[in-house]
């Protein structure tokens, strides 16, 4: 019996150990901040839920269990976020003041003191133009390629822009180590990188078809569309209201302009995923042109290599498919359709006389 005893408290103090060794503690003391209700939440999959951390008299502590590196986000009232990073048996210490909640100091491994530092600099430096940050971020990036801190700044400054630049994209990734390139972040951005890559101008538009409300199936070749060119316009009455608003003004006196063109045509392709809503949506803004949706959403297979867009967007093809375009908005797009229909009736004028 004082055998079993023994080996009872044995396996009990290892199984303690092995979770001590995931506990994470996260304390600290900003100023200003009273009595108050901080959130945690993960910004990769590896932390997928969101905690409450309290506050009294500015001060707090958090315990949670993680099973390996990752980073989080603490978001504040005022909607500012600042981001953690965490590993296994880490002791997180923060302290700050609520004037300047984008200067906080984080100590407790390497990962917090390297963001702590660039932040530093950053402010130094008195860098305010996003050229300037971004330069900045890439020369971190470059420098600290195995960083947990590269992937946060390459998402940050770089993916999170209404237009990245993949190939700048690309090239960061290229520097980092297999640790980081192994993320499920990285697979999951190459990927979108590869689908965007696809409607590239230049490149022929990958082919769709999709029902109209009608519940006829419509493609890019269509009849109604062939000898044209052709803008296709992506959105979703889901998506921003004051962007859809204003690109649907546009596109209303587009298609007023040229509704009885022989080289132009509008297609509105939509990533909605409730019918009805879809059917008020061109109803309430007025969009007369053909509009297609398999209410898929951004899962749809059938426009999987346009779902990378930030909506609304839009594509302009020539008549035999390629990609003349992309997201020009405009006095830029008004310009654009004006040469290319010009360009088409002179072709087709040209080979009348032939």
């Amino acid at each position: 019996m004082k055998h079993i005893g023994l080996f009872l408290i044995i396996i009990t103090a290892l199984f303690g150990c092995k979770n001590a060794s995931k506990q994470i503690t996260i304390s600290g003391e900003i100023k200003g901040l009273g009595t108050d209700t901080l959130l945690l939440y993960g910004l990769d999959e590896l932390y997928d839920r969101i905690d409450t951390v309290y506050v009294e008299d500015d001060k707090f502590s958090f315990q949670t269990d993680i099973d390996t590196a990752t980073y989080v986000a603490l978001l504040f009232n005022d909607r500012t976020e600042y981001p953690i990073f965490l590993d296994k048996g880490n002791h997180i210490k923060i302290e700050g003041d609520t004037s300047n909640l984008n200067r906080l100091h984080v100590e407790g491994n390497i990962y917090n003191e390297e963001f702590t530092a660039f932040q530093y600099e950053l402010e130094q430096a008195g860098l305010s133009s996003s050229k300037a940050i971004e330069e900045k971020a890439e020369a971190f990036i470059k420098e600290h390629h195995s960083s947990f801190v590269s992937l946060y700044l390459l998402d940050k400054y770089f993916v999170q822009k209404d237009e990245p630049n993949f190939e700048k994209i690309k090239s960061l990734i290229d520097v980092m180590t297999g640790v980081l390139q192994d993320k499920t972040y990285i697979e999951k951005l190459n990927e979108q990188i590869a689908q965007a890559e696809k409607t590239d101008v230049g490149k022929y538009a990958p082919f769709f078809n999709l029902p109209n409300a009608k519940g006829e199936k419509i493609s890019r070749s269509s009849e109604v569309f062939k000898k044209k060119n052709l803008l296709i316009n992506f959105w979703a009455s889901w998506g921003d209201s004051i962007a859809n608003k204003q690109t649907n003004r546009e596109l209303r006196k587009i298609y007023d302009s040229y509704k009885k063109s022989k080289y132009f045509a509008m297609l509105g392709v939509s990533f909605d995923i409730n019918k009805q809503q879809w059917k008020d949506a061109i109803k309430k803004d007025t969009l007369n042109w053909e509009q297609v949706c398999d209410f898929g959403g951004l899962n749809s297979e059938a426009t999987k290599p346009y779902s990378g867009e930030q909506l609304p967007a839009n594509i302009l093809l020539a008549p035999d498919g390629k990609i003349l375009a992309k997201n020009l908005q405009g006095a830029e797009l008004k310009k654009k359709i004006e040469e290319v229909v010009a360009e088409a009736a002179e072709k087709d004028k040209n080979d009348k006389k032939k």
